[in-house]
């Protein structure tokens, strides 16, 4: 049994952790998060210590270490994108390993200077990229993988997962805090194209607001046109009438490729992989962030027609708050 401790507590996706270090037998033993809406503990750890301050969650962790004998193995970084790279230092420091929520960090430096501390320290850094887990992922590698050398694979991907006002206003709506869209909830998309389809030779960026975000990627094995969008009135009809708020789809070659199901036990197959070994570090996380900062970073070019997603032409809105 592995010692945990969790940092963000109070975010959207810390229950996956806390799941999945419940489902793979192991115990949490401190949490932290300025904010202290944190019941969802009770239903896997009542009996964690937490913490809404880093000081003392920072003097409890050295307390157990000297006093009780009790060594974290592991830190959970659920943290907003902008403070992984200093919490992931931190878990580093206290003698653990880190786990950190996608993305990784913003920028590609900041992975060649965790390279640094992890060799310093001798632990080591994992990040979640749970679609590498995705068996309908992992068939589409496969397929590809026996391809021929010359095929080159037509590929759009369109993610939209709608948010309301409140994402504007707090952290995710800060580029400098969330890196912009693509970063906060396309990195694991971009990781994994490039994951299957090989090196990048072409990034083109047609848009980055506040609510979309559009481009052309080009990779070894495919031809990427693809466009996300927390805006949900992009939804196409069908979606809307049903309820739904978030649509995902891959198609290649015009096949569509059925990966909406089991996404919430991703977490626990990535957690099970890191504590045998086979966890994704520092090295696989580079290619995404790469694209993530080019994204971010680029100027935006006029569409080509055969390059461009449709959904781009949609009509704009403003800011909410403009």
């Amino acid at each position: 049994m592995k010692n945990f401790a969790l940092l963000g507590a109070a975010g959207y996706i810390a229950p996956r952790h806390l799941k999945a270090i419940k489902e793979t037998g192991n115990q949490l033993v401190a949490a932290l998060d300025k904010n202290d809406s944190v019941g969802i503990i009770d239903s896997y750890f009542p009996e964690a210590s937490f913490f809404v301050e880093f000081e003392r969650f920072d003097r409890h962790v050295e307390k157990l270490k000297r006093e009780n004998q009790i060594k974290l193995d592991y830190v959970s970084i659920c943290t907003p994108n902008y403070l992984h790279d200093a919490h992931i230092r931190m878990a580093l420091r206290s003698g653990a390993n880190a786990i950190c929520e996608k993305p990784l960090v913003l920028n590609p430096w900041n992975i060649d200077a965790l390279q640094a501390i992890e060799k310093e320290t001798g632990n080591k850094i994992y990040t979640i990229l749970q679609l590498r887990h995705h068996q309908a992922i992992l068939d589409l590698k496969k397929k590809v993988e026996c391809a021929s050398e010359e095929k080159i694979f037509d590929v759009d991907l369109t993610y939209l997962t709608s948010r309301g006002k409140w994402y504007y206003a707090s952290w995710k709506g800060d580029v400098s805090k969330s890196g912009g869209i693509a970063s906060n909830i396309g990195v694991h998309f971009f990781d994994m194209l490039a994951w299957v389809f090989g090196d990048l030779q072409e990034n083109i960026v047609y848009e980055h607001s506040h609510d979309r975000a559009s481009g052309y990627l080009r990779f070894k094995k495919a031809k990427v046109k693809w466009f996300l969008s927390i805006n949900d009135q992009v939804l196409p009809e069908e979606v809307k009438n049903k309820g739904q708020r978030t649509y995902r789809s891959i198609t290649v070659d015009g096949d569509e490729v059925e990966f909406s199901g089991g996404f919430t036990e991703l977490h626990t197959e990535s957690y099970k992989a890191i504590l045998q070994g086979r966890g994704f570090g520092l090295e696989d996380a580079k290619n995404s962030i790469q694209i993530v900062h080019e994204i971010r970073n680029a100027q935006f070019q006029k569409p080509e027609e055969e390059k461009v997603h449709p959904m781009f032409f949609l009509p704009k809105t403003l800011h909410p708050f403009a």
